[in-house]
Protein backbone atom coordinates (compact mmCIF):
# COMPACT_ATOMS: atom_id res chain seq x y z
CA UNK A 1 0.00 0.00 0.00
CA UNK A 2 1.04 3.30 -0.91
CA UNK A 3 2.83 5.47 2.01
CA UNK A 4 0.47 8.98 2.65
CA UNK A 5 1.26 11.77 1.15
CA UNK A 6 1.26 15.16 2.57
CA UNK A 7 -0.64 18.01 0.09
CA UNK A 8 -2.60 20.74 0.65
CA UNK A 9 -6.10 21.43 -0.50
CA UNK A 10 -8.15 24.38 -2.20
CA UNK A 11 -11.24 25.56 -3.17
CA UNK A 12 -11.58 27.76 -6.34
CA UNK A 13 -11.80 31.20 -4.69
CA UNK A 14 -9.14 29.98 -2.34
CA UNK A 15 -11.10 31.09 0.57
CA UNK A 16 -10.88 27.29 1.95
CA UNK A 17 -7.70 25.35 2.68
CA UNK A 18 -6.56 22.52 4.43
CA UNK A 19 -3.87 20.24 5.12
CA UNK A 20 -4.30 16.37 3.97
CA UNK A 21 -2.48 12.88 3.72
CA UNK A 22 -3.76 11.08 1.63
CA UNK A 23 -2.70 7.73 -0.79
CA UNK A 24 -3.95 8.22 -4.22
CA UNK A 25 -5.37 10.72 -6.54
CA UNK A 26 -9.18 9.67 -5.59
CA UNK A 27 -8.42 9.39 -2.35
CA UNK A 28 -7.36 12.96 -2.75
CA UNK A 29 -10.61 14.10 -4.56
CA UNK A 30 -12.71 12.09 -1.48
CA UNK A 31 -11.21 13.92 1.27
CA UNK A 32 -10.99 16.61 -0.45
CA UNK A 33 -14.14 17.12 -1.09
CA UNK A 34 -15.65 16.06 2.65
CA UNK A 35 -12.67 19.16 4.07
CA UNK A 36 -14.27 21.51 1.42
CA UNK A 37 -18.14 20.85 2.03
CA UNK A 38 -18.59 19.49 -1.67
CA UNK A 39 -20.67 16.60 -2.82
CA UNK A 40 -18.12 14.23 -4.00
CA UNK A 41 -21.07 12.81 -5.80
CA UNK A 42 -20.55 15.25 -9.11
CA UNK A 43 -17.78 16.18 -11.30
CA UNK A 44 -14.35 16.86 -9.84
CA UNK A 45 -11.67 18.11 -11.30
CA UNK A 46 -8.07 18.39 -9.57
CA UNK A 47 -5.87 20.83 -10.78
CA UNK A 48 -2.05 22.44 -9.27
CA UNK A 49 -3.77 25.11 -7.25
CA UNK A 50 -0.45 27.07 -8.67
CA UNK A 51 -0.57 27.13 -12.66
CA UNK A 52 -3.94 25.14 -13.21
CA UNK A 53 -2.21 21.79 -14.52
CA UNK A 54 -4.75 18.80 -14.89
CA UNK A 55 -4.14 16.22 -12.56
CA UNK A 56 -5.59 12.90 -14.03
CA UNK A 57 -2.67 10.35 -13.62
CA UNK A 58 -2.14 8.44 -10.43
CA UNK A 59 1.39 8.42 -11.71
CA UNK A 60 2.31 11.67 -12.43
CA UNK A 61 0.30 12.69 -8.70
CA UNK A 62 2.83 9.92 -7.15
CA UNK A 63 5.65 12.08 -8.49
CA UNK A 64 4.71 15.18 -7.14
CA UNK A 65 6.98 16.47 -4.01
CA UNK A 66 4.86 16.62 -0.73
CA UNK A 67 2.65 19.27 0.60
CA UNK A 68 2.19 20.14 -3.27
CA UNK A 69 -1.22 22.36 -3.70
CA UNK A 70 -4.53 21.27 -5.43
CA UNK A 71 -7.39 22.80 -6.27
CA UNK A 72 -10.63 20.91 -6.63
CA UNK A 73 -13.10 22.29 -9.30
CA UNK A 74 -16.39 21.15 -9.19
CA UNK A 75 -19.16 21.88 -11.83
CA UNK A 76 -18.59 25.10 -13.52
CA UNK A 77 -15.72 26.50 -11.24
CA UNK A 78 -12.73 27.46 -13.16
CA UNK A 79 -9.17 27.89 -12.48
CA UNK A 80 -7.45 31.08 -12.37
CA UNK A 81 -4.34 32.68 -11.21
CA UNK A 82 -4.00 34.37 -7.02
CA UNK A 83 -4.03 37.76 -8.15
CA UNK A 84 -2.18 40.60 -5.70
CA UNK A 85 -3.66 43.97 -6.76
CA UNK A 86 -3.58 47.67 -4.71
CA UNK A 87 -5.95 49.38 -3.03
CA UNK A 88 -7.01 51.36 -5.56
CA UNK A 89 -8.13 48.50 -8.31
CA UNK A 90 -8.84 45.66 -5.35
CA UNK A 91 -12.71 46.08 -6.03
CA UNK A 92 -12.51 45.13 -9.44
CA UNK A 93 -10.33 41.58 -8.89
CA UNK A 94 -12.92 38.66 -9.69
CA UNK A 95 -10.42 36.41 -7.76
CA UNK A 96 -9.84 35.91 -3.59
CA UNK A 97 -6.35 37.11 -3.49
CA UNK A 98 -3.86 35.22 -1.57
CA UNK A 99 -1.42 37.28 1.22
CA UNK A 100 2.27 35.17 0.52
CA UNK A 101 4.51 35.17 3.58
CA UNK A 102 6.71 37.10 1.68
CA UNK A 103 4.85 39.97 0.99
CA UNK A 104 4.58 42.57 4.02
CA UNK A 105 3.36 46.12 2.80
CA UNK A 106 0.92 45.07 0.16
CA UNK A 107 -2.52 46.42 0.50
CA UNK A 108 -4.45 42.90 -1.11
CA UNK A 109 -8.22 42.72 -0.17
CA UNK A 110 -10.67 40.89 -2.22
CA UNK A 111 -13.74 42.47 -4.29
CA UNK A 112 -16.32 43.32 -1.42
CA UNK A 113 -18.89 41.55 -4.28
CA UNK A 114 -17.62 38.29 -4.59
CA UNK A 115 -18.66 36.60 -1.33
CA UNK A 116 -22.61 38.23 -1.86
CA UNK A 117 -22.22 36.57 -4.92
CA UNK A 118 -21.82 33.63 -4.33
CA UNK A 119 -24.21 33.83 -1.15
CA UNK A 120 -27.25 34.88 -4.09
CA UNK A 121 -25.47 31.95 -5.97
CA UNK A 122 -26.74 29.61 -2.94
CA UNK A 123 -30.11 31.14 -2.51
CA UNK A 124 -31.46 34.13 -4.46
CA UNK A 125 -34.25 35.63 -1.77
CA UNK A 126 -31.20 36.09 0.63
CA UNK A 127 -31.50 39.28 -0.95
CA UNK A 128 -34.30 40.33 0.92
CA UNK A 129 -31.72 40.44 3.72
CA UNK A 130 -29.14 42.63 2.87
CA UNK A 131 -27.91 45.54 3.75
CA UNK A 132 -28.09 48.63 1.22
CA UNK A 133 -24.29 48.82 1.29
CA UNK A 134 -24.66 45.26 0.04
CA UNK A 135 -27.37 45.68 -2.32
CA UNK A 136 -25.10 48.84 -3.79
CA UNK A 137 -21.64 46.73 -3.91
CA UNK A 138 -23.67 43.85 -6.39
CA UNK A 139 -25.18 46.69 -8.64
CA UNK A 140 -22.05 48.25 -8.70
CA UNK A 141 -19.97 45.34 -9.90
CA UNK A 142 -19.11 44.62 -13.44
CA UNK A 143 -21.58 42.33 -14.85
CA UNK A 144 -19.79 40.10 -16.95
CA UNK A 145 -17.63 39.02 -13.97
CA UNK A 146 -20.57 39.12 -11.58
CA UNK A 147 -22.40 36.83 -14.30
CA UNK A 148 -19.15 34.41 -13.87
CA UNK A 149 -19.65 34.56 -10.24
CA UNK A 150 -23.15 33.70 -10.30
CA UNK A 151 -22.91 31.13 -12.92
CA UNK A 152 -25.39 33.44 -15.18
CA UNK A 153 -25.48 34.87 -18.64
CA UNK A 154 -24.84 38.39 -18.86
CA UNK A 155 -28.46 39.18 -19.86
CA UNK A 156 -29.69 37.42 -16.94
CA UNK A 157 -27.30 39.30 -14.66
CA UNK A 158 -27.81 42.35 -15.96
CA UNK A 159 -31.99 41.87 -15.44
CA UNK A 160 -30.54 41.14 -12.01
CA UNK A 161 -28.46 44.48 -11.43
CA UNK A 162 -31.89 46.12 -12.37
CA UNK A 163 -33.94 44.36 -9.68
CA UNK A 164 -31.88 44.77 -7.10
CA UNK A 165 -31.29 48.71 -7.93
CA UNK A 166 -35.24 48.33 -8.05
CA UNK A 167 -34.68 47.39 -4.13
CA UNK A 168 -32.49 49.87 -3.32
CA UNK A 169 -35.12 52.36 -4.84
CA UNK A 170 -37.88 51.13 -2.81
CA UNK A 171 -36.09 50.66 0.62
CA UNK A 172 -35.46 54.69 -0.36
CA UNK A 173 -38.94 55.44 -0.57
CA UNK A 174 -39.72 53.42 2.91
CA UNK A 175 -37.14 55.45 4.85
CA UNK A 176 -38.19 58.68 3.42
CA UNK A 177 -42.14 57.75 4.07
CA UNK A 178 -41.31 56.83 7.42
CA UNK A 179 -39.41 59.94 7.98
CA UNK A 180 -42.64 61.87 6.76
CA UNK A 181 -44.97 59.77 8.93
CA UNK A 182 -42.35 60.51 11.95
CA UNK A 183 -42.83 64.51 11.38
CA UNK A 184 -46.50 64.06 10.96
CA UNK A 185 -47.35 61.86 14.07
CA UNK A 186 -44.97 64.45 16.14
CA UNK A 187 -47.06 67.33 14.74
CA UNK A 188 -49.96 65.75 15.40
CA UNK A 189 -49.40 65.27 19.02
CA UNK A 190 -47.52 68.97 19.86
CA UNK A 191 -51.38 69.62 18.04
CA UNK A 192 -53.05 67.74 20.83
CA UNK A 193 -51.16 68.71 23.46
CA UNK A 194 -51.70 72.48 23.04
CA UNK A 195 -55.66 71.85 22.43
CA UNK A 196 -55.17 69.48 25.67
CA UNK A 197 -53.80 72.46 27.49
CA UNK A 198 -56.25 75.04 26.53
CA UNK A 199 -59.42 73.43 26.54
CA UNK A 200 -61.20 71.91 29.62
CA UNK A 201 -60.23 68.45 30.77
CA UNK A 202 -62.77 65.68 30.25
CA UNK A 203 -65.02 65.01 32.67
CA UNK A 204 -64.05 61.93 34.93
CA UNK A 205 -60.82 62.23 33.20
CA UNK A 206 -63.08 60.65 30.30
CA UNK A 207 -61.01 59.63 27.55
CA UNK A 208 -57.29 59.59 28.76
CA UNK A 209 -56.52 56.12 28.13
CA UNK A 210 -57.12 56.35 24.35
CA UNK A 211 -54.38 58.92 24.22
CA UNK A 212 -51.17 56.83 25.39
CA UNK A 213 -48.95 58.32 22.86
CA UNK A 214 -51.56 57.03 20.07
CA UNK A 215 -50.65 53.45 20.86
CA UNK A 216 -54.75 52.59 22.34
CA UNK A 217 -57.19 51.03 20.63
CA UNK A 218 -59.91 53.44 19.46
CA UNK A 219 -63.43 51.65 20.96
CA UNK A 220 -65.43 52.02 18.26
CA UNK A 221 -63.56 51.15 15.25
CA UNK A 222 -60.99 48.89 17.06
CA UNK A 223 -58.21 50.31 15.05
CA UNK A 224 -55.35 51.79 16.71
CA UNK A 225 -55.45 55.69 17.31
CA UNK A 226 -52.18 56.57 15.46
CA UNK A 227 -53.84 54.15 12.51
CA UNK A 228 -56.58 56.62 12.48
CA UNK A 229 -54.32 59.26 12.56
CA UNK A 230 -52.25 57.67 9.54
CA UNK A 231 -55.55 56.98 7.57
CA UNK A 232 -56.62 60.79 7.95
CA UNK A 233 -53.57 62.18 6.88
CA UNK A 234 -53.57 64.10 3.22
CA UNK A 235 -50.66 62.35 1.40
CA UNK A 236 -50.69 59.08 0.28
CA UNK A 237 -51.64 57.51 3.53
CA UNK A 238 -51.64 53.97 2.05
CA UNK A 239 -48.04 53.61 1.53
CA UNK A 240 -47.54 54.20 5.61
CA UNK A 241 -49.93 51.47 7.00
CA UNK A 242 -48.52 48.01 7.51
CA UNK A 243 -49.33 45.03 5.57
CA UNK A 244 -52.08 44.02 8.30
CA UNK A 245 -53.38 47.50 8.81
CA UNK A 246 -53.93 47.45 5.03
CA UNK A 247 -55.93 44.00 5.33
CA UNK A 248 -57.80 45.41 8.03
CA UNK A 249 -58.93 48.51 6.74
CA UNK A 250 -60.12 46.42 3.05
CA UNK A 251 -61.95 43.87 5.28
CA UNK A 252 -64.30 46.38 6.71
CA UNK A 253 -65.65 47.76 3.11
CA UNK A 254 -67.09 51.16 2.32
CA UNK A 255 -69.93 51.77 4.60
CA UNK A 256 -68.04 50.55 7.71
CA UNK A 257 -64.76 53.25 7.25
CA UNK A 258 -67.48 55.88 6.36
CA UNK A 259 -68.74 55.43 9.97
CA UNK A 260 -64.70 55.32 11.43
CA UNK A 261 -63.39 58.18 9.59
CA UNK A 262 -67.26 60.00 9.47
CA UNK A 263 -65.85 61.08 5.63
CA UNK A 264 -68.52 60.72 2.63
CA UNK A 265 -68.48 57.85 0.11
CA UNK A 266 -66.70 59.42 -2.97
CA UNK A 267 -63.95 60.24 -0.44
CA UNK A 268 -63.55 56.71 1.06
CA UNK A 269 -64.01 54.55 -1.96
CA UNK A 270 -61.17 56.60 -3.44
CA UNK A 271 -58.99 55.62 0.30
CA UNK A 272 -60.29 51.78 -0.15
CA UNK A 273 -58.83 52.04 -3.55
CA UNK A 274 -55.46 53.37 -2.57
CA UNK A 275 -54.84 50.91 0.22
CA UNK A 276 -56.41 47.74 -2.17
CA UNK A 277 -54.02 48.59 -4.61
CA UNK A 278 -51.36 49.57 -2.26
CA UNK A 279 -51.95 45.90 -0.67
CA UNK A 280 -51.92 44.31 -4.19
CA UNK A 281 -48.42 45.16 -4.83
CA UNK A 282 -47.26 44.05 -1.53
CA UNK A 283 -48.53 40.84 -2.01
CA UNK A 284 -47.26 40.71 -5.51
CA UNK A 285 -43.59 41.26 -4.57
CA UNK A 286 -43.49 38.65 -1.86
CA UNK A 287 -45.12 36.32 -4.50
CA UNK A 288 -42.66 37.12 -7.09
CA UNK A 289 -39.80 36.55 -4.26
CA UNK A 290 -41.44 32.59 -3.79
CA UNK A 291 -41.18 32.16 -7.18
CA UNK A 292 -37.75 33.40 -7.74
CA UNK A 293 -36.94 31.29 -4.47
CA UNK A 294 -39.11 28.46 -5.62
CA UNK A 295 -37.68 28.50 -9.54
CA UNK A 296 -33.66 28.00 -8.26
CA UNK A 297 -34.79 25.17 -5.54
CA UNK A 298 -35.93 23.28 -8.88
CA UNK A 299 -33.07 24.21 -10.94
CA UNK A 300 -30.84 23.11 -8.03
CA UNK A 301 -32.74 20.04 -8.14
CA UNK A 302 -32.46 19.42 -12.21
CA UNK A 303 -28.65 19.92 -12.31
CA UNK A 304 -28.07 17.36 -9.81
CA UNK A 305 -30.43 14.87 -11.44
CA UNK A 306 -28.43 15.50 -14.85
CA UNK A 307 -25.13 15.28 -13.03
CA UNK A 308 -26.32 11.87 -11.72
CA UNK A 309 -27.68 11.09 -14.90
CA UNK A 310 -24.31 11.70 -16.36
CA UNK A 311 -22.17 9.98 -14.14
CA UNK A 312 -24.35 6.83 -14.61
CA UNK A 313 -24.26 6.89 -18.25
CA UNK A 314 -20.25 6.67 -18.49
Amino acid sequence: MTDGRPCKVFNFTRQKSYGVVVSSLDNLKKKGCEFLGVSPSGPVTVVLESDGTIVEDQAYFLCLPFNTKFMLLHDKETWAPARKIDGGTAWMARESVVLEADVVDSNIIEAPWWNLALQLKQDLTSIILMSEGDLQSLVQAPCSELASALGFQEKKTEDLQVTLQSVLDRREEERQSKELLQLYLKAVENEDRQQGATSPSSQDGAGDEDMLDGLEVDSASEFMSRTLMVLKGKTSPETRLSTEDLQAVVSRGLEAMQQVLGWDAGRTAALLQACEAELSTRLQQIQAMQSISGTQQDGSKHGEGAGTATQGSS
